[in-house]
């Protein structure tokens, strides 16, 4: 977490607080996290975008400044216990809050993206048509990864994490722990579909707040798409389809959950 939608959600709520108007000051006591936020000082924000779950704050006279919200980031309309910066603008102000301080902002050139490589090497966004079931299908068939994994590969699509993969393969009917390889055309095509189809509905859910409470949206206000969830965080629960306990497994290192009868 965050993850594309709520990474998305977040992007929507912030464009018209701070769309055409001008950043007065960035307020921290982290450089070492918050890297060049001065260059944003005085500055307007010409645009507010998102690539995979980055947040791009596009600024006036050539400079960008770069925010990845971590695991447990995001911006609030008024201070937390837990805010570490404060963006004030011309006409108020919008608070980092990030507990486990993993979230990172840079100021850079606009598009150089020299210290955040990752951004140089991303993936196709999701909705876009370079995301093409012909496209995952080679990127499949050229690995022996588990499916799971490379869908978490930003470098072969931007945005998708643990909750929307599983969630993805499990519409499609496909194991996450299913070799790249063994994926036919026609299931990349499905899962191609799927990842769109829970990555829209998510958006629209308002992203997804989990247990731990850590993503909620600029507002306060929290995400609904939790309740639909039909695998993720449900080991040993029944299958919303045939009811055969979901089952969570590790792939490289992070956890998958499936059932063992809907997903050959």
């Amino acid at each position: 977490m965050p993850e594309l939608p709520e990474v998305e959600v977040t992007r929507r709520a912030l464009r018209p607080l701070v769309e055409g108007r001008r950043i007065l000051a960035i307020e921290h006591a982290d450089p070492e996290r918050y890297r060049g936020t001065e260059l944003a000082h005085g500055r307007r924000v010409e645009t507010l975008g998102r690539r995979g779950k980055f947040l791009l704050f596009g600024l006036e006279g050539g400079w960008e400044l770069i925010v990845h919200l971590g695991m447990t980031g995001g911006f609030r309309l008024a201070p937390t216990p837990h805010t570490r910066a404060v963006f004030r603008l011309e006409d108020g102000a919008l608070y980092y809050h990030d507990p486990r301080r993993l979230g990172r902002i840079w100021g850079v050139p606009a598009g150089d993206y020299r210290q955040v490589p990752l951004l140089l090497r991303m993936g196709p966004e999701p909705f876009d048509p370079g995301f093409s079931p012909a496209y995952l299908h080679a990127r499949l068939r050229a690995t022996r990864r588990p499916v799971k994994a490379v869908l978490l590969d930003q470098e072969v699509v931007a945005g998708i994490g643990n909750i929307y993969g599983d969630e993805a393969l499990f519409r499609a009917g496909v194991r996450p722990t299913r070799r790249g390889y063994r994926v036919r055309r026609r299931e990349a095509e499905g899962i191609v579909e799927a990842v769109r189809r829970v990555l829209k509905e998510a958006i629209a859910a308002g992203g997804s707040t989990l247990k731990d409470q850590s993503y909620r949206r600029p507002d306060g206000a929290i995400g609904y798409f939790q309740v639909r969830l039909s695998v993720y965080g449900r080991a040993g629960e029944p299958c919303p389809v045939c009811g055969t306990p979901i089952r969570r497994v590790r792939i490289q290192g992070r956890s998958a959950h499936y059932c063992p009868r809907c997903q050959r």
